[in-house]
C-alpha cells in the first residue's frame, strides 16, 4: 500500500513538474507577451519576468518594444518644379501597444515599410527641389505627421523620420554647378568694384594731399623707385635724374628775364 502510494505521489510530482515546465514561459525586459487562448485575446499583456500560461490552450506572443531602425527604399518622384529626383528615408518607431501591434494589423513592420514609402513620393510630388535641399527639417515633420497618423491605430508611435539623401539628374547637377558659379563670379564683380571705388577715393585724398606738397610727390617717386629695384628680375631706367626735374620745375617757377 505504501509502494503505491509513493507511485503515485512520484507519477503526481512529474506530472506537475511536466505541466510546469510546459506552462513556464519568460519575458525579456524589452518584450510584452500577448496571450490568446483559443484563438482569443486573454486578459493583460504580460509584462516583463517569468510568467505561464495554459499549455495547448494559451498561445504566448512577445512583441518587441525597443525602437526600430527601418529604412525607407529610395523612391523616384517628380518635383513640384518639375525636377525628377530619388530621395530615401530612415523611420525610427516604437510599438506601444503590443496588443493592438498583432490584432489591428497583420504585419506592423510591412505595413510602417509601406505607408513610408507612399508618404515619402507625396512628400516629394508636394515640394520644391529648393525645399528638399535646404529645409529638410520641415519636411521630416511632415512626413512623420504622415505616418503617425493611420500608426497610431496599430499600436505604432513613429519616433522620427529623417530623409537621409537626395539623388539628382547629372544634367541637373551641371546646371545648379553652373548657376553656383554664375553666382559667384557676380559677388566677385561686385566685391571688386567696391574695392575700386574705396580704392579710388583714397587716390584722390592722397593726390589733393601730395598736391598741396610737391615734396611729398617726389617721395613717392623716390619710394617706387626703391619698390621696383627690390625685385630682382626687374631692371629700372631712369632717362634722367631726379635733380634735374626739380631745376627745370624751379626754372619754369621763375623764367630768365630777357
Amino acid at each position: 500500500m505504501l509502494q503505491e502510494l509513493l507511485t503515485a505521489a512520484a507519477a503526481v510530482g512529474s506530472a506537475g513538474v511536466v505541466y510546469v515546465v510546459s506552462a513556464a514561459r519568460v519575458v525579456k525586459q524589452y518584450e510584452r507577451g500577448v496571450v490568446f487562448r483559443l484563438g482569443r485575446l486573454a486578459g493583460e499583456v504580460r509584462q516583463p519576468g517569468f510568467t505561464m500560461v495554459v499549455p495547448v490552450v494559451d498561445r504566448l506572443h512577445k512583441v518587441n518594444m525597443q525602437i526600430v531602425t527601418l529604412p525607407v527604399p529610395a523612391q523616384e518622384g517628380i518635383t513640384r518644379d518639375n525636377v525628377t529626383v530619388r530621395v530615401d528615408a530612415v523611420v525610427y518607431f516604437k510599438v506601444i501597444d503590443a496588443a493592438n501591434a498583432l490584432v489591428r494589423v497583420e504585419d506592423y513592420r510591412f505595413a510602417v515599410s509601406q505607408m513610408a514609402q507612399t508618404s515619402l513620393r507625396s512628400i516629394i510630388g508636394k515640394s520644391d527641389l529648393d525645399d528638399l535641399l535646404s529645409d529638410r527639417e520641415k519636411l521630416n515633420q511632415g512626413l512623420e505627421l504622415m505616418i503617425d497618423s493611420p500608426a497610431v491605430g496599430w499600436g505604432v508611435q513613429i519616433d522620427r523620420v529623417e530623409i537621409k539623401d537626395v539623388s539628382l539628374p547629372d544634367t541637373m547637377k551641371r546646371s545648379m554647378a553652373r548657376q553656383a558659379e554664375a553666382d559667384r563670379e557676380r559677388r566677385a564683380r561686385v566685391i571688386n568694384a567696391d574695392a575700386e571705388l574705396q580704392a579710388s577715393k583714397v587716390l584722390a585724398e592722397a593726390a589733393r594731399e601730395m598736391s598741396e606738397t610737391p615734396a611729398a610727390l617726389q617721395l613717392r617717386l623716390l619710394q617706387t623707385v626703391v619698390a621696383v629695384a627690390a625685385e630682382k628680375n626687374s631692371t629700372l631706367v631712369l632717362p634722367f635724374p631726379v635733380e634735374l626735374l626739380r631745376f627745370l620745375e624751379k626754372a619754369q617757377e621763375h623764367p630768365v628775364e630777357q
